[in-house]
C-alpha cells in the first residue's frame, strides 16, 4: 500500500510540474547552502587542524608586541637573548630557540617568486627547532652548524607547479634577496603552508643578508618536558618576561601561546561562522517548508472531489492522511536530492577555483555520505512536517461535502 501511495504522489507531482518546481526552490537552495558550506567549513577545519598538527603538543611560542605578524614586519620591542635565557631557566622547559623571519624575493630559472626566509640557530637550539618541526629531508640533507651560502627549502619548491616552471632540487642555485645560494636539501612534505613554502637559512647568513645585527628575534619556540604542567610553565614564562620587560599584568607587549590554544580559538571562530550558516540556511528551509504547506493546502482544495470519491468507495481517513503526508515528504526529499547534488557541485567548484587562483591547501571540501544522506532525510522530514496540517485537513473532509464539488 505504501508503494501505491508513493506512485500516486509521483503522478500528482508530475501533473503539477511548474508548481512542484517552484515549491522546491526554497528547499534545494537551503540544502545546497547547507551541504556546500558545511562541507567547506569542515574541510577548512580539517586543513587548519593539520596545519597545527605538525607542531605537536610540547611547544609554546613567544612573540613580541601583541603577536607575530606577516614575515619580516619586525616588532617595536623585539625579543632578545635576555628573554631567551630567562625562558630556558624556567622549570619544566627542556629547550628554547629564537628565530628571525624575513619576507623576500626568490629567483630561480629566471623567474621571480616571493616567500619567507626562516633562520635556523646553531647548537642545541637547532636540535630544539628540528624536533619541534619534525624536520627531515626527503632530498639532500638538513642544514648543519657552520653552513654558509646554502639554503634548505620546503617541499612545495620541489613540485612542478611551484611557480618557477620546474622543480627546484638539491644542487640548484637560487637567488634569495639578490644573493646566490645553493640548495642543499628539501624538507619532507608537512601539509603546512608555512613549512612547505619556507626557505631555511642559517641564522648568521640571514642576519648578514638583511643587515640585521644584534640578538633580536621575531619569535621564540619553547619545548617543555614530557608530562610537564603547560599552564604553569606558560604562567612562569609570562612572569619572567613581565619582569624583564618592565610591564604590568594585563599590559604585556608579548604573548605566550601553545598551538592547542591557538587552534581552539580558530575552531571557536569557525564554529561561530558555521552557526551563522545554519541560521541563513534554516531561514531558506523555513521558507521552503511554508511553500510546501501552501502548495499542499492548494492541492487539497483542488482535489476535494477526488478525496470525496476515495472516501465514498471505502478509503479511510488514515489512508487519505498518509497520501498527502507522503506527497509532501516526497516533495521535500526531491528538493533535498537536488539541493545535495547542487551543494556538492558548488563546493567542488569553489575548491577548484580556490586552488587554481590561490593554490592553497586550506581550501578543501569535506562532504561525507552521512552529510548527503542526512540532508536528504532532513528534507523528507521537513516536507512531511509542513505537510501535516494539510494532510489532516484532507483526512477530515466529509465525503458528502467533498462530492458536492463534482459538477
Amino acid at each position: 500500500m505504501i508503494k501505491d501511495f508513493f506512485i500516486f504522489s509521483i503522478n500528482n507531482l508530475k501533473k503539477r510540474k511548474l508548481r512542484s518546481w517552484l515549491t522546491m526552490i526554497g528547499i534545494f537552495i537551503g540544502i545546497a547552502s547547507l551541504v556546500s558550506l558545511i562541507g567547506l567549513g569542515e574541510g577548512l577545519r580539517h586543513a587548519i587542524n593539520s596545519q597545527f598538527g605538525f607542531l605537536g603538543t610540547d611547544l609554546l611560542s613567544v612573540t613580541a608586541s601583541g603577536g607575530f605578524g606577516p614575515p619580516g614586519t619586525g616588532v617595536v620591542d623585539p625579543l632578545t637573548d635576555k628573554e631567551l635565557n630567562a625562558i630556558k631557566g624556567v622549570q619544566g622547559v627542556e629547550g628554547a630557540a629564537g628565530r628571525i623571519i624575513e619576507s623576500g624575493k626568490l629567483v630561480f630559472n629566471n623567474m621571480v617568486g616571493f616567500g619567507f626566509a626562516a633562520s635556523m640557530p646553531d647548537g642545541e637550539e637547532r636540535k630544539v627547532m628540528e624536533h619541534l618541526m619534525n624536520m627531515e629531508a626527503q632530498k639532500g640533507r638538513l642544514l648543519k652548524d657552520g653552513d654558509k651560502g646554502v639554503v634548505f627549502l620546503g617541499a612545495n619548491f620541489m613540485e612542478e607547479d611551484n611557480g618557477f616552471e620546474k622543480p627546484i632540487l638539491p644542487g640548484s642555485k637560487v637567488e634569495l634577496l639578490d644573493i646566490e645560494f645553493k640548495v642543499i636539501g628539501i624538507l619532507e612534505k608537512k601539509g603546512n603552508i608555512q613549512l612547505d613554502g619556507a626557505v631555511f637559512v642559517n641564522e648568521d647568513d640571514l642576519r648578514e643578508l638583511v643587515d640585521r645585527e644584534g640578538d633580536d628575534y621575531d619569535i621564540m619556540a619553547v619545548r617543555f618536558d614530557e608530562g610537564a604542567d603547560v599552564t604553569k610553565i606558560q604562567n612562569d614564562i609570562e612572569k619572567k618576561l613581565r619582569k624583564i620587560r618592565d610591564v604590568k599584568e594585563g599590559e604585556e607587549d608579548f604573548s605566550v601561546e601553545s598551538p592547542a590554544s591557538v587552534l581552539e580559538n580558530v575552531n571557536n571562530v569557525l564554529l561561530g561562522i558555521q552557526i551563522f550558516i545554519y541560521i541563513i540556511a534554516g531561514i531558506s528551509l523555513l521558507v521552503g517548508g511554508i511553500g510546501i504547506m501552501n502548495t499542499m493546502y492548494t492541492s487539497v482544495v483542488e482535489r476535494t472531489k477526488e478525496i470525496g470519491i476515495m472516501k465514498s468507495i471505502g478509503a479511510r481517513n488514515s489512508s487519505v492522511f498518509l497520501l498527502f503526508f507522503i506527497e509532501s515528504g516526497f516533495l521535500g526529499s526531491v528538493g533535498g536530492v537536488i539541493g545535495a547534488v547542487l551543494g556538492f557541485l558548488l563546493a567542488t567548484g569553489l575548491v577548484f577555483v580556490g586552488k587554481l587562483f590561490l593554490g592553497s591547501g586550506l581550501i578543501s571540501a569535506h562532504i561525507t555520505p552521512e552529510l548527503i544522506i542526512g540532508s536528504i532525510l532532513f528534507s523528507f522530514i521537513l516536507g512531511s512536517f509542513f505537510g501535516t496540517l494539510p494532510a489532516i485537513q484532507a483526512s477530515k473532509l466529509n465525503p458528502v461535502d467533498a462530492l458536492r464539488h463534482i459538477k
